[in-house]
């Protein structure tokens, strides 16, 4: 019965413990929200690609073109590399027509082995005079040296897991400073980093107007969302591919790296904030894949374009060749040319629709989070489970709409995906935490009135626990008193095997408290050989004085029952048989009911003058030679089709007055 009263104390406390399961679950995610693990970070990132299938950037006017080395280009003019010759014609056609500026999303780190001097030294059998005359042609790599001196074009590096030493062609040599500025502090240790860079030979890298590295880093799932605008290589800063290019066709002027306090806030060019991530990534907003970007390379060569077609227009070299392998995945694509996002990079930022995911962001999330989680806890105690619900679902409605309109009309970059799955684990834990509870109660239930009660009273009360009033209270009560007379000479009988005495109680009294709680009884207590009952608590019966005289009915006979049991097998065994013979007394009245007894132990009992002259009806049953005695009180609660007979009147032990006693018809 303790877990009674511990579940009164629950009730009390209003459901503090799911509360506080809620709060340590929020403080829980808010800490991974900062640590920002992969699950957390590919749910962010698959809303933000469904934002940009949604909408995606406008395609417009197409400020850059895409001279493409496509498959066709390959099969007119041959595997790649291409001679460096052809690469300077390429500069030179493009440059004619009024390119701004000429990036190359390719590296060329080694000489052109194509070059005719080289293929002199390399193929076998070449006569002296048809080496003379290879000797005697131009360097390719001189060649494209000076178309790229004619032109303003950018060369394009990689990033290099590791620093490599001084090469033949110059591979270490040191870069010439970079017109860069930092705003706020310096801001190289939160840049992406490389050990060092793979470079183009020395002699092409001396006339570009610009050098940047084109080396992309895709996110975890391998999706290209966001794109560095600088690295640190070597402890020095130096432009990605995109924005030297832009650098270079807006002027050169010096770029700059403003930060403050939560990291990059963003890239000063050409006099325009480009706002970035804290360790200088762009997010890049998309379009689908555009045909009209690009040009094959074998046409540029051939001059099929028309005239206005580069005019005044930023100009990327680069691949889209399967065979060439720069093919990656976005948002929007599952394999996009390298160049192509290289100019898409360039068109975000000249259309002005750089998304933003601001440094406020982590906060702002966090906070939402443990706003609609400190909702759910405050109100599903109060409320319940499924209100809650409801208003859980309108605030994730809410919040999905709210994140969509900043990224839609503004460009802004917010995850509603970490307040939701904080708002859900919250909600989760409390509804578990509550049914926990509210299992536990069931269980007290179960355990305090399985012995006691009917099963399906027991059930009832679990369904509805606030028919349970605990503590005492006063009750109308029908009480039944159970003894056995002739028990102590049957007893005697028993001395020598003390084992087969218990044996005979056990079988004695289970049939007879079957009987009670078939009725709905709750049994109080066994005192031996005698069994206490009652009715009408814990659980309201208007019929409790009739269930108790059915109850003692029955009582009557499965004891019969047994003893013709009993009788049968003294007779098999040879042995005397001892009969048992029980008394019932049953009578009602207004008693005190409820959990009694010290701090350690107690029990669900019945106190009252009712109990007392029950228990007297049971003594008073050999007297007059009658089974089953029933009280004044409950004689007039009985219906008309229990008869009964008056059997006398009697004043009990401690009282003054006399009552009529009753014994049941039949």
């Amino acid at each position: 019965m303790a877990s009674i009263v511990n579940r009164k104390r629950w009730i009390r406390r209003g459901g503090t413990l799911p509360r506080l399961l809620g709060l340590a679950v929020l403080l829980a995610l808010t800490a991974l929200k900062y640590t920002d693990p992969l699950p957390l970070e590919r749910l962010r990132h698959a809303v933000f690609d469904r934002y940009l299938a949604a909408k995606p950037r406008p395609v417009g006017d197409l400020p850059v073109v895409i001279v493409d080395i496509d498959d066709r280009s390959l099969q007119a003019l041959g595997q790649w590399p291409w001679s460096r010759a052809v690469l300077a014609r390429l500069v030179d056609r493009l440059q004619a027509a009024g390119a701004a500026t000429i990036g190359f999303d390719i590296m060329f780190p080694e000489p052109d082995r194509l070059s005719p001097a080289r293929l002199a030294r390399s193929l076998p059998g070449l006569t002296a005079e048809m080496r003379a005359r290879l000797e005697a042609e131009p360097d390719t790599d001189r060649l494209l040296a000076e178309a790229i001196g004619r032109a303003r074009v950018v060369l394009g590096r990689s990033g290099l897991g590791q620093r490599q030493g001084q090469s033949a062609e110059g591979q270490g040599a040191e870069d010439p400073p970079v017109p860069l500025a930092m705003i706020g502090g310096d801001s190289t240790d939160l840049l992406p980093a490389y050990p060092d860079m793979v470079r183009n030979l020395p002699v092409l890298e001396a006339p570009a107007a610009g050098l940047g590295l084109f080396s992309v880093l895709p996110e975890a799932d391998g999706i290209i969302r966001r794109v560095p605008t600088a690295f640190a290589i070597g402890g020095q800063v130096r432009p990605a591919l995109a924005v030297e290019t832009l650098r270079v066709a807006t002027g050169g002027d010096a770029l700059a790296i403003r930060r403050d306090s939560a990291g990059i806030s963003g890239l000063v060019i050409g006099g325009h904030l480009l706002p970035t991530e804290r360790d200088g990534r762009l997010w890049v907003h998309y379009t689908p894949h555009q045909p009209a970007r690009f040009v094959s390379a074998v046409d540029v060569l051939e001059e099929r374009y028309p005239p206005e077609r580069f005019r005044n227009r930023i100009v990327l070299i680069g691949t889209s060749a399967v065979g060439l392998q720069d093919l990656r995945p976005t948002p929007l694509e599952p394999a996009m040319p390298g160049v192509e996002i290289h100019a898409q990079v360039l068109e975000t930022i000249l259309a002005g629709a750089v998304l933003i995911r601001p440094n406020y962001a982590l906060g702002a999330e966090v906070l939402a989070g443990a706003a609609l989680a400190g909702l759910i806890i405050l109100l599903v105690p109060v409320l319940g489970p499924l209100p809650v619900l409801g208003l859980g679902l309108a605030l994730a409605s809410l919040t999905l709409w709210l994140a969509w309109m900043l990224f839609a009309r503004h460009g802004v970059l917010i995850d509603p995906v970490y307040p939701l799955v904080t708002g859900f684990a919250v909600y989760v834990t409390l509804v578990f935490a509550n049914y926990w509870r509210e299992q536990r109660q069931k269980d007290a239930i179960r355990s305090a009135f399985q012995h006691y009660l009917a099963p399906s009273l027991v059930e009832r009360m679990v369904r509805q626990p606030e028919l349970l009033t605990l503590g005492g209270e006063t009750r109308m009560l029908t009480i039944l008193f159970s003894d056995v007379r002739g028990f102590t000479s049957v007893a005697e009988s028993y001395q020598e095997d003390p084992q087969a005495l218990t044996a005979l109680m056990n079988r004695l009294l289970s049939p007879l408290s079957e009987a009670i709680i078939a009725e709905g009884g709750t049994i109080d207590k066994y005192m031996g050989d005698a069994i206490m009952a009652f009715w009408n608590a814990p659980l309201d019966m208007p019929d409790h004085a009739a269930r108790a005289l059915r109850a003692a009915r029955e009582m009557r006979r499965r004891h019969a029952q047994l003893e013709a049991e009993r009788q049968r097998e003294a007779e098999a065994a040879g042995r005397p048989y001892l009969p048992l013979e029980i008394g019932i007394g049953i009578n009602s009245g207004r008693c005190v009911v409820g959990n009694m007894g010290s701090q350690a132990r107690f029990d669900y009992t019945a106190l009252g003058d009712a109990v007392n002259l029950a228990s007297r009806l049971e003594g008073l049953t050999a007297r007059y030679g009658r089974p089953i005695l029933i009280g004044e009180a409950s004689a007039a609660l009985l219906p008309p089709e229990d008869v009964l007979e008056p059997v006398d009147r009697v004043t009990v032990k401690g009282k003054h007055e006399p009552t009529q006693i009753f014994a049941p018809v039949g």
